[in-house]
């Protein structure tokens, strides 16, 4: 089996929101799925898989609650670059990004955004590299807007890629013909150049990675 094929799990990209002391943050995750049923008496609960290293695991850690902003096809390409690709501990992630700080002390993204939940674990397991969390969902959107984007859409219409600590990651294709001699790399998000027709040194100097939107000089020449 070819790991390319497990893109087509019906995968939701999703922001986590969550908080360490009075700072916000969120970051961007693929692997969320609803694990029981809502009734009039009993909450729904879901599962969210995050990498243990990241900064966003170790304040739902610290606080037990976290909040998951269901992305839109139409939810800009900066908005996942910017939640996605760097870390938060030393980053303000949310100052450009629209969105909104709950009465809990976490934020929900508001950029064109279909639908929120706010979660509040329960349980967690230890898998590898990663953390499943179990959390119930305690609060949340009255009604959904738009088309969810799915993890085929953003690989296949975007040319999107998961950052290294996602469970879905994937080594970067490169697509350069083998007699141009030379591919660049995004040192962010792992995004190839793959126009063999315009060398990258001619690329214009405020040309952005169309991913994750950083400059030209963070790009590396892979060898």
């Amino acid at each position: 089996m070819k790991p390319s094929v497990l893109r087509n799990l019906p995968h939701s990209l999703c922001a986590v929101g969550v908080k360490d002391g009075k700072k916000q943050n969120a970051c961007i995750v693929n692997s969320v799925m609803q694990v029981s049923k809502a009734t009039k008496s009993v909450s729904p609960f879901v599962a969210v898989s995050l990498n243990k290293a990241n900064y966003s695991t170790e304040c739902i850690e610290k606080n037990g609650i976290f909040t998951l902003s269901v992305l839109s096809e139409d939810t800009p390409a900066t908005v996942i670059g910017a939640l996605g690709y760097v870390s938060g501990k030393k980053t303000d992630k949310l100052e450009n990004v629209r969105h909104k700080v709950l009465a809990e002390g976490v934020p929900v993204i508001k950029a064109n955004t279909c639908c929120w939940f706010l979660c509040q674990v329960k349980e967690s397991l230890e898998i590898a590299e990663q953390k499943l969390y179990i959390a119930e969902v305690i609060a949340g959107s009255d009604e959904a807007v738009g088309t969810p984007m799915s993890y085929n859409y953003y690989v296949e219409r975007l040319g999107g890629l998961s950052p290294l600590k996602s469970p879905t990651y994937l080594p970067p294709e490169s697509t350069f013909e083998k007699s141009s001699g030379e591919s660049f790399v995004c040192s962010v998000c792992g995004y190839v150049y793959s126009d063999p027709r315009v060398g990258f040194e001619e690329l214009s100097e405020d040309w952005v990675c169309p991913i994750c939107k950083m400059p030209k000089k963070a790009f590396v020449r892979k060898k």
